[in-house]
């Protein structure tokens, strides 16, 4: 398939005023709750709450520090239809409580991935009808799957995945339309939304905010924003980060005129939407366990990888290239047998905590895929596989504790954080990279002050992963000769 050069699809755009993110904080916007579907929203932000529990006290905690934006690990994109409206019903109802208790206004925001995977519209739709509950009309879903510093963009309605130097395609021409259980054939977004609502919302009735438009006429912008009734799909393009400040001060004006939307976004939606500085890449010294740690014989740290996307898997052999590190295998066929699950994770935790006395450790699913019957089945054997990982690193963790956690794809990354590592509440220290892969900081459980690192399956290059662990080995090495630890 033939890429697109970026210049081609810009040419003719104008630049756009440059607005700083301090322009659009002092806009203004009520605290967001952010329902993110899988733990990679986090890679754009920093110095933000993230709970992986709803529970009223946890998401009073989180507001209660006063960010402009929390986040909650729903990790919807691994769960049913009916348990993904379930979770986003009691998140929403949670969060509307703890508004009240805490005296903030809140809005919520529906994170999603970047390459158009996950619940749509099951997930706006139903934040939509849990706010009408609470007499809260919901004039539209505003959708933007853009992502940047992962190279997805969206121009003229069409989304895109690629990177500056080789290239866009089409995301529907991509691996990740061809998703066991969220694929779709549609690029042009209009079409796409009526691809997944099945005709409820025709690509004619989708509303479109032009490029053109968020760089040149943010009146023409707020005016396509006024239109929205009845919680009518907005599709908004960007292939910057400054596009999505500029059209956050446009929907800060929509919304200081009454209108009420619902954001379907990718990750760094929310980073322009409050108004904060992109973060520059956290250091070695930056990365290392934060002071209340609990002290550790690991010479290294653990490598968790779940994701099976083409880039995951280039990324994993480019770390062995660079580094002489211990490779365990979970073998898929054997954790779906119930009669030999126990023995085979037994094995792979004693072997892992042996290796960490020398140096880190990767931990995988065997390559081979295995898919259900339908996507709902196929959800269900993800859900089996994340557990056997979460299983392996809960033992690894009570048997020996890693000087640091890497958790490599969506579902992998919230399954360790909440259950394996018992994380319940944390704050984003930052990106490792970039815009991308986020580091946190465990608030509590036992893995309390252990970096934590989330790298989702679909970013970064071939020697992202590695330049990764190579930085967390140098914090490790760093605080050793600092500490002695």
């Amino acid at each position: 398939m033939e890429t697109i050069p970026l210049e081609e699809l810009i040419s003719g755009m104008p630049a756009g005023r440059r607005v700083p993110a301090e322009e659009v904080a002092r806009a203004g916007c009520p605290a967001l709750i952010v329902l993110d579907d899988d733990p990679t929203g986090t890679q754009s932000v920093a110095a933000l709450p993230v709970i992986t529990s709803w529970h009223v006290s946890d998401l009073a905690w989180a507001l209660n520090t006063g960010a402009p934006a929390v986040y909650v690990m729903t990790n919807s994109r691994s769960l049913s239809p009916g348990d993904a409206e379930r979770v986003n019903r009691e998140v929403v109802a949670n969060g509307l409580d703890a508004a009240r208790r805490t005296g903030r206004a809140a809005a919520f925001v529906s994170r999603s991935d970047s390459t158009l995977r996950g619940h749509f519209p099951l997930e706006p739709n139903t934040i939509s009808s849990e706010l009408a509950k609470d007499g809260r009309r919901v004039d539209g879903v505003v959708i933007v799957p853009a992502f940047p510093d992962a190279g997805r963009i969206t121009i003229g309605s069409t989304h895109y995945a690629g990177n500056p130097t080789d290239g866009y395609l089409p995301v529907g021409q991509t691996e990740f339309a061809r998703d066991a259980s969220f694929g779709y054939q549609a690029s042009y977004l209009p079409d796409w939304v009526a691809e997944k609502s099945n005709g409820a919302w025709p690509a004619e009735a989708v509303l479109r905010v032009d490029l053109k438009d968020i760089r040149s006429d943010l009146d023409a912008v707020v005016t396509t924003l006024r239109r929205a009734r009845d919680r009518r799909p907005i599709i908004v393009d960007c292939a910057e980060e400054n596009d999505l400040r500029l059209f956050s001060l446009a929907l800060a004006r929509a919304e200081a005129d009454g209108q009420n939307f619902i954001c379907r976004v990718g990750p760094p939606f929310v980073r322009a939407r409050v108004g904060q500085e992109e973060h520059a890449p956290l250091s070695a010294e930056e990365s290392g366990p934060a002071p209340n740690a609990a002290r550790s014989e690991a010479a290294g740290g653990l490598i968790v990888v779940g994701s099976h996307v083409g880039l995951t898997r280039r990324q994993v052999d480019v770390l062995h290239e660079r580094q002489e590190i211990a490779e365990l295998v979970i073998d898929v066929p054997t954790v779906l047998d119930p009669e030999r699950r126990g023995a085979h994770l037994r094995d792979i935790v004693g072997a892992s905590a042996e290796q960490l006395l020398h140096g880190s450790v990767v931990v995988r699913t065997s390559n081979r895929v295995v898919t259900g019957a339908d996507g709902d089945d196929s959800l269900r054997i993800a859900r089996e596989v994340s557990a056997a990982l979460v299983d392996a690193v809960q033992q690894i963790l009570a048997t020996r504790a890693p000087r640091f956690v890497i958790a490599k794809g969506g579902i992998t990354s919230s399954d360790v954080a909440s259950k394996g590592l018992g994380i319940r509440h944390a704050t984003v220290r930052g990106p490792m990279l970039p815009g991308i892969v986020s580091m946190w900081e465990p608030a509590d459980g036992p893995a309390r002050g252990i970096p934590y690192i989330v790298f989702a399956g679909n970013v970064g290059s071939d020697d992202s992963l590695a330049d990764v662990v190579e930085k967390l080995r140098l914090a490790g090495a760093t605080r050793r000769l600092r500490t002695g630890a």
